[in-house]
């Protein structure tokens, strides 16, 4: 097995997330003892009890998401210390655990790195009235001729058959009806709180970038791929502009995840809530094999090495 680790990004959160891991994990529950002490409140209360606005909050999802994915990590290397990724990467805000994963930095300097993100793009959202779609099953040529001409962008290449743009929700609403009048049957608009990888969000990622080259970072020990490149940065200066530059660009998963799988990885494990990732691996690459790393029962049934 050559195994690459992926991690979960926003909207996969729900309340009791984690909660079953850290009652059999010490080294998960250390994760979200480290959390709370960092962050000088309870973030694992709101992981475990919700109540569910508050954890869908940008300021307490994207800490909390990055906190149980990590859990989710320290439980599995508690079991199978020996498996070992040969890649990785993250939707989104997933990039910071793929950074952890390759011990690119420490966990609550990612986690001080995301909560600063998360307020940045929080006041990002709070300064503009923005809204995101999800196209089905359309000619990326012409979803990407309707944003240009609508003034939105693309948000995320995540599989083949799933396209997200982002904008203005005005000029977003148009450009939904003009891919329906294109003959696009399936776009949903998604209920976020705000215009995410687009322009829109390009303040938060200039102000991230100080943030980022004030903070400590090492080289990783295996591949990150990134969102804004689909590729592993060259130095550690890279990183941090590729992370500044995610939070306004479009996230290029479908890119990053075959070319993980070209340079010789077989198998997706993915930490975090929910099996979204896993489920686009399967539409992208069907014989690449995935696994979900979200609870006790599924820890308990990776295979031994």
């Amino acid at each position: 097995m050559k195994p690459f680790f992926v991690f979960s990004g926003q909207g996969a959160q729900f309340a009791g997330m984690g909660k079953d891991l850290a009652a059999y994990s010490v080294a998960a529950k250390n994760i979200f003892n480290a959390a709370d002490q960092a962050l000088g409140y309870s973030l694992s209360d709101i992981i475990f009890n919700g109540p569910d606005e508050k954890l869908t909050q940008t300021i307490y999802c994207q800490p909390a998401i990055y906190t149980m994915s990590c859990a989710a990590l320290a439980a599995f290397y508690e079991k199978h210390p020996g498996v070992q990724p040969v890649a990785c990467a993250g939707l989104s805000l997933g990039e910071y655990g793929a950074l952890y994963a390759a011990k690119a930095f420490d966990f609550v300097t990612g986690l001080k790195l995301l909560a600063k993100r998360a307020e940045l793009m929080d006041a990002a959202c709070k300064a503009t009235n923005g809204s995101m779609a999800s196209v089905i099953n359309g000619d990326p040529a012409v979803i990407r001729e309707v944003c240009e001409k609508c003034d939105v962008d693309v948000a995320n290449f995540n599989s083949p058959g799933q396209i997200v743009i982002s904008g203005d929700k005005e000029l977003l609403n148009n450009a939904v009806d003009a891919l329906k009048a294109a003959g696009i049957r399936k776009v949903i608009v998604l209920n976020v709180a705000g215009a995410f990888h687009s322009r829109m969000m390009k303040p938060a990622g200039d102000a991230l970038l100080p943030v980022l080259e004030s903070t400590q970072f090492t080289t990783p020990v295996c591949p990150v791929y990134h969102n804004f490149t689909a590729a592993p940065a060259a130095d550690i200066n890279e990183i941090r502009k590729n992370l500044a530059a995610q939070v306004a660009g479009s996230v290029r998963w479908e890119e990053s995840v075959r070319a993980i799988a070209a340079a010789g990885a077989d198998t997706m494990i993915e930490f975090g809530p929910g099996n979204v990732l896993t489920k686009l691996c399967s539409r992208t690459l069907p014989d690449i094999k995935t696994v979900n790393i979200n609870s006790f029962d599924t820890l308990q049934a990776f295979p031994a090495e």
